[in-house]
């Protein structure tokens, strides 16, 4: 059993948070796994991109082929459409689905709804909100990691919360309790969709 994974997002949002987790989770599993990470300018609001290759045999590469990946987790809607070339045709897209304007020709909500409308599996949200809601506006990457954890499927639930408790442990009870209400609103929202 194997899964590919493209996470993407823009600097600042989580993205390597939600790498640290899944690879967390992956590692208590026993469960192979290979990353690569690209950076970018992150600090200046840059791409940053994360390729997670899980697998019950050896990996040998840490990149993801084109037209391999199994799922793009996306923090920022066209970030996940820079990197469809790597998804497969059964391939999932979670995504959010508020702009992060970062440069000045952002394409219009119009143009991202047709690209997304062509795709045959799409879960999309408006991620801050549910993250509001949920009572911590900051963990929307945890809201986005949990719509995710039922594609994810070679890790599940379960793995991945207690990889939430670990990896935030260090920042207080309040934090990890914060992080893992934000994650089970995701994975509500994951399940119905």
């Amino acid at each position: 059993m194997k899964k590919d994974i493209i996470l993407c997002g823009v600097g600042g949002q989580g993205i390597l948070s939600i790498a640290t987790i899944i690879g967390e989770a992956a590692t208590q599993a026993d469960i192979n796994l290979k990353q690569a990470e690209v950076h970018g300018m992150s600090q200046r609001g840059g791409d940053v991109q994360s390729n997670l290759r899980l697998s019950t045999d050896t990996i040998y590469s840490d990149l993801i082929p084109l037209g391999g990946a199994d799922l793009i987790i996306s923090m920022e809607p066209m970030e996940a459409l820079r990197y469809l070339p790597y998804l497969a045709q059964d391939g999932v897209v979670v995504t959010s689905n508020q702009p992060f304007v970062n440069i000045p020709d952002y394409p219009e909500a119009d143009k991202l709804a047709e690209a997304y409308s062509k795709l045959p599996h799409v879960v999309e949200l408006d991620i801050e909100q549910a993250a509001h809601e949920a009572g911590n506006a900051r963990s929307s990457n945890m809201v986005l990691l949990g719509m995710a954890a039922p594609y994810i499927n070679i890790i599940g639930v379960d793995q991945l919360r207690q990889a939430i408790s670990t990896v935030f442990a260090r920042k207080g009870e309040a934090v990890v309790e914060a992080n893992l209400k934000a994650f089970d609103a995701g994975v509500a929202i994951g399940q119905k969709q």
